[in-house]
C-alpha cells in the first residue's frame, strides 16, 4: 500500500506553500497527497465547533484550489481529525512517507521560531518531516542549493540519499559539506572526497559540489550567503531548526528562503 505525503494545513500561507512543495513529493514518488486540518477535540459549544470546522474545512479548499491551480495530476485525499495538533500529525506520520508542515512565527524563546506543530514533528514523527518557507520577494536566483553534511554517523548515507532525490526533484545543485563539525581544522579530509566521488558516480543526474568545513549546516550558512532552498538534517540534529529556519526579513535570518528537511526513519 502506497503511504501519502501528509501536509499539515491551518489556514496560513506557509501550509499553502507545504502543499505546493509536498505536491512535487508526491508527482514524483507516485503517491496520494493527504491534507490533513486538525480541529480541537473538545468545544465550548456546538456554535463553537461549527466555527472550528468550517474553518478546517475553508482552509482545505484553499489548499486544494492551489494545487488544481497548478494542474499537476495527484490524487488529493483530505481528512480533518480531532485533537491536539502535534499529536495528531506525529500519530499521522507513522503512515505517511514524508510529512509536510508550514514554519510560521517568532517569539520570545528559539523554540517560538517554529510553530510548536513543527517543533514536535521535527523530533517525534515517525518518518520525514518537511518544514517549509513561505515563498520569498527576492527574485529567483541563478543557483538555488540543497545543502546537506556528509559524515561517518550511522544514518548519514539515508540524509544524503534524500538531499540527492531532492535535488534531482527539485533540479537544484547540491552542496556537500564534509569534515566532522567537531573537527578543528579545514583540512580536506581524503575519505571524504572519496564518499563524494562514490554519490558522484550513484547520481550522475545530480551537480555535486564539496566543501570542507568544520561548521555544522546551520553555523555555516550563518557565515557564507549562498542561496539555500533546502537544508537536509537527520533526526539528531533537529535542534538546528531554530537557526535554519526564520521569517522572511528578521535581522538573525540571512537564508529567508531556506526550508529544512529532517530525515527520520
Amino acid at each position: 500500500m502506497m503511504k501519502p505525503i501528509v501536509v499539515g494545513i491551518d489556514g496560513s500561507q506557509a501550509a499553502v506553500a507545504a502543499a505546493l512543495w509536498g505536491l512535487d513529493e508526491a508527482i514524483g514518488r507516485g503517491v496520494p497527497l493527504r491534507l490533513i486540518s486538525v480541529i480541537k477535540q473538545t468545544h465550548r459549544s456546538p456554535d463553537d465547533y461549527a466555527r472550528d470546522l468550517a474553518h478546517a474545512e475553508k482552509s482545505l479548499q484553499e489548499a486544494q484550489f492551489a494545487i488544481e491551480a497548478s494542474e499537476k495530476p495527484v490524487k488529493i485525499e483530505t481528512d480533518i481529525p480531532r485533537g491536539p495538533a502535534g499529536p495528531v500529525m506525529v500519530e499521522a506520520s507513522r503512515d505517511a512517507e514524508m510529512i509536510c508542515v508550514g514554519s510560521v512565527g517568532i517569539g520570545r524563546y528559539a523554540r517560538a521560531i517554529l510553530g510548536s506543530t513543527a517543533t514536535e514533528l521535527a523530533k517525534k514523527a515517525h518518518c520525514p518531516v518537511a518544514v517549509l518557507r513561505t515563498h520569498s520577494d527576492r527574485p529567483p536566483p541563478d543557483i538555488n542549493w540543497i545543502v546537506v553534511r556528509m559524515t561517518d554517523a550511522p544514518g548519514n548515507d539515508s540524509v544524503v540519499k534524500y538531499a540527492a532525490w531532492e535535488a534531482k526533484l527539485r533540479r537544484a545543485p547540491m552542496l556537500v559539506l564534509g569534515s566532522r563539525p567537531e573537527d578543528l581544522t579545514e583540512t580536506a579530509d581524503g575519505e571524504f572526497e572519496r564518499r563524494v566521488q562514490d554519490w558522484r558516480r550513484l547520481h550522475p543526474e545530480v551537480r555535486v559540489y564539496p566543501i570542507t568545513t568544520k561548521y555544522a549546516i546551520g553555523s555555516f550558512l550563518r557565515v557564507n550567503d549562498e542561496r539555500v532552498q533546502l537544508a537536509v538534517i537527520s533526526g539528531a540534529e533537529a535542534d538546528q531548526l531554530a537557526a535554519l529556519i526564520g521569517p522572511s526579513g528578521h535581522p538573525l535570518f540571512d537564508h529567508p528562503e531556506c526550508s529544512v528537511l529532517v530525515v527520520r526513519e
